[in-house]
């Protein structure tokens, strides 16, 4: 492909798209893009006041700003029932949100934060809305990952990190299950015969509130200043950087199981290109054990993809 932008995105009147963590950064450009070229974008936030950014978006198609806490299953929950009970079809899914490198925590389930949120809260909400993309022609979900998924590993002896906890480490192995998540999908997706994809994507460096939101939490001012100086000089714009999961989401060229990221030095920057994630995001073993870890943790069964035997 050659410098791909949201320009190629064709007409998407009629097409139903859920894109997490819609207020903001890469979420908030993509929900502009769509919504440009007519898609209805419900638009999931945690914040409804933050999340109100979404409804000044004017396009040919429409914004239904909904809550969404990921970091909740009992909101994961909430938020499907209401999106089904609604539409019966869905044409993309956008895992978009996510946090980055915070401090230790735990969701309101006791999971590790970041592993609560960008996986297993992304992981349930796909299983939930799974009835109304299996019901589409061709539905996609495109989870968003990171090159710091080459950081992770996954430690199922202690996914939570409860023995051993360092954040940029913790954050890696959530961004690789990410990719091992759409791995398993897309392999079960294939098994039963559907016409729905799963697709990652990644942004590069990106200079969105995820970025500095880290270093805001760790209360440090160095590495803050630090932070925004990288950003200043490296980082490209949340524009260019929600491109990878726009091509994911839209282009006709897409197939199941790719890995999209920007064409530049180092996957840093630049316009969407297949890229490739390291040995670990392409091992089948551990993203079946993964799979049945998930579905442990969250109660979510994906039922509709039973027929499919590992």
């Amino acid at each position: 492909m050659t410098n791909w932008t949201e320009d190629d995105i064709g007409d998407l009147t009629g097409e139903t798209i859920v894109v997490t963590g819609a207020n903001s950064g890469l979420g908030l450009e993509s929900t502009r893009a769509l919504v440009e070229h007519g898609a209805l974008v419900i638009a999931a936030c945690r914040d409804l006041a933050k999340g109100q950014a979404c409804t000044l978006l004017r396009g040919s198609g429409s914004v239904d700003l909904r809550e969404l806490d990921l970091a909740d299953l009992g909101s994961v929950e909430r938020f499907a029932d209401g999106v089904l009970a609604d539409y019966p079809q869905l044409s993309v899914l956008m895992n978009n949100a996510g946090v980055m490198a915070l401090p230790q925590g735990e969701t309101a389930d006791g999971f590790e934060r970041q592993f609560g949120t960008n996986h297993l809260g992304h992981f349930a909400l796909t299983g939930r809305l799974l009835p109304a993309l299996l019901a589409a022609p061709a539905a996609r979900v495109v989870t968003t990952s990171s090159g710091a998924h080459k950081m992770g590993k996954m430690n199922f002896e202690d996914l939570q990190s409860r023995q051993h906890y360092r954040r940029w480490s913790v954050y890696g192995q959530s961004k690789l299950a990410n990719l091992l998540f759409t791995l398993e999908l897309q392999a079960r997706l294939s098994g039963i015969g559907a016409a729905a994809i799963a697709v990652a994507a990644h942004p590069g460096f990106s200079n969105t509130n995820l970025q500095s939101g880290h270093a805001k939490a760790t209360g440090s001012r160095i590495e803050e200043s630090i932070n925004g100086v990288v950003n200043r000089v490296v980082s490209q714009s949340a524009q260019m950087g929600a491109l990878p999961q726009l091509y994911a989401a839209t282009s006709p060229a897409v197939r199941g199981g790719e890995y999209i990221g920007p064409d530049g030095f180092l996957e840093m920057r630049g316009y969407p290109t297949v890229v490739q994630p390291n040995g670990r995001g392409k091992d089948t073993v551990d993203a079946a054990r993964l799979w049945a870890e998930s579905v442990r943790l969250t109660g979510v069964d994906y039922a509709e993809l039973d027929s499919v035997s590992k």
